[in-house]
């Protein structure tokens, strides 16, 4: 086992260094510092961001992109978490000033899966969707949940496949006309859909 790696010296002091859950998922970024007491906005990544508010210990990496301000895995105690406008803001225990919260811009969010609250019947996460082979009624392969897309009034399923050597997408509905049934044990989901839609 190696040692964790040094934070940096602009984060506050109160953050623990930690190790990431072993079911851990990506929930959100940190887009920037709100107000002067160390709250910041949160950008989720699912248009109901249930699972940032039932944990009350965020996980936090740096970002992938440009200059990371830290390394290694961070621990935040969540304060409160609420929604605002179209994004989250929230207050850790850790980070009390702007400077700090401002520090912490692109860091990834994880929560364990195992804190998110239990779906409700036929409500799915997208982070249980994504990998899972797409069926249509007559057995045809349609491909595997890429990602989903929130176009407002619904969710659409990306569901990748390839075609001539080529990957390729096909954009389907996730909605009860086109949605016959989710079996995640089976790790499939079958659909009234064509592969020429």
């Amino acid at each position: 086992m190696t040692a964790p790696k040094p934070r940096s010296a602009s984060l506050p002091a109160g953050l623990d260094v930690a190790q990431l859950p072993a079911d851990a998922v990506e929930v959100g970024r940190i887009a920037d510092a709100w107000g002067v007491k160390g709250w910041f906005k949160v950008l989720p990544h699912s248009a109901s961001p249930e699972a940032l508010f039932s944990s009350r210990r965020w996980y936090i990496l740096p970002t992938e992109r440009g200059i990371p301000t830290f390394s290694g895995a961070l621990l935040l105690r969540v304060r409160e978490a609420k929604e605002h406008s179209d994004t989250i803001v929230a207050s850790v225990h850790e980070v009390d000033d702007r400077s700090a919260a401002e520090s912490l811009k692109g860091a990834r969010i994880f929560v364990p899966r195992s804190s998110f609250p239990t779906a409700g019947a036929d409500e799915y996460y997208w982070v249980d969707l994504i990998g899972l082979d797409v069926i249509n009624r007559e057995g045809v392969a349609l491909g595997q949940v890429r990602e989903l897309l929130s176009t407002g009034p619904q969710t659409v399923l990306v569901a990748q496949y390839e075609q001539e050597g080529k990957m390729a997408e096909r954009m389907i509905p996730f909605v009860s006309a086109f949605v016959d049934s989710v079996d995640l044990p089976g790790r499939r989901i079958l659909v009234d859909w064509q592969p020429d839609y």
